[in-house]
This record gives C-alpha cells, sequence and structure tokens, in this order.
C-alpha cells in the first residue's frame, strides 16, 4: 500500500492533443502527439501505442489525463516528455479523458 501523500508525487494533468502524426520510426506501431497543456505547462509532445483504435484524424481536439514529472525519454525520434494514460481493451488501448471539457493544465486528484 501507498500513502496518499505518495499518490500525490504522481502529478497528472489534463491536456488537449493539437496535433498527432505517425511515430513512423517506433519499433511498435505508435503515434507522435503534440499536447496543449495551458499557459502554465505549454505543449509538450508523447509517443503513444494507441494505434489500434485511434487514427490522427479522431485524436485531434481530444482531452487526454498525463503524467507530467516522469523524466522524458526517447522514442525513434520522438522525445516523449510526458505519459499519456490509458486502458488496455479488447481493441487496444483506450484513453483515459475527463467525462467533460476542462481547462488545459488543471490537476488530477
Amino acid at each position: 500500500m501507498i500513502e496518499f501523500d505518495d499518490f500525490l508525487k504522481v502529478e497528472m494533468r489534463v491536456g488537449t492533443i493539437v496535433d498527432a502524426e505517425l511515430n513512423a520510426k517506433a519499433r511498435k506501431p505508435a503515434y507522435k502527439l503534440t499536447i496543449d497543456f495551458g499557459d502554465e505547462f505549454g505543449i509538450k509532445t508523447s509517443s503513444a501505442q494507441i494505434t489500434d483504435i485511434y487514427t490522427p484524424e479522431t485524436l485531434i481536439g481530444r482531452q487526454v489525463i498525463a503524467v507530467m514529472n516522469f523524466k522524458p525519454i526517447k522514442v525513434a525520434d520522438v522525445r516523449s516528455e510526458v505519459l499519456v494514460l490509458g486502458t488496455d481493451t479488447e481493441l487496444g488501448v483506450a484513453l483515459l479523458q475527463p467525462e467533460r471539457h476542462v481547462d488545459n493544465g488543471s490537476r488530477i486528484y
């Protein structure tokens, strides 16, 4: 079990996908996402293996939840700065998102 203070160390925020394209050099099929986290956090990139359910066109404008305070990693040619959260389904990874529109940068508790 973890303590609540440990949970609060994971900084999860809401952002809106403003661009999505194939991460062509990734070993597993993935998209390069450009996500707007608002004025305080700005634009971040992520490589996400979500190609089974989503197309780039269906991702633009979608709000997502991402972990902001992981160390950035390089995925093929993409500097993945945030981890977009999702869950496995029979069809592939489904993104976690707020049930209604919220401000970009809103904190998840």
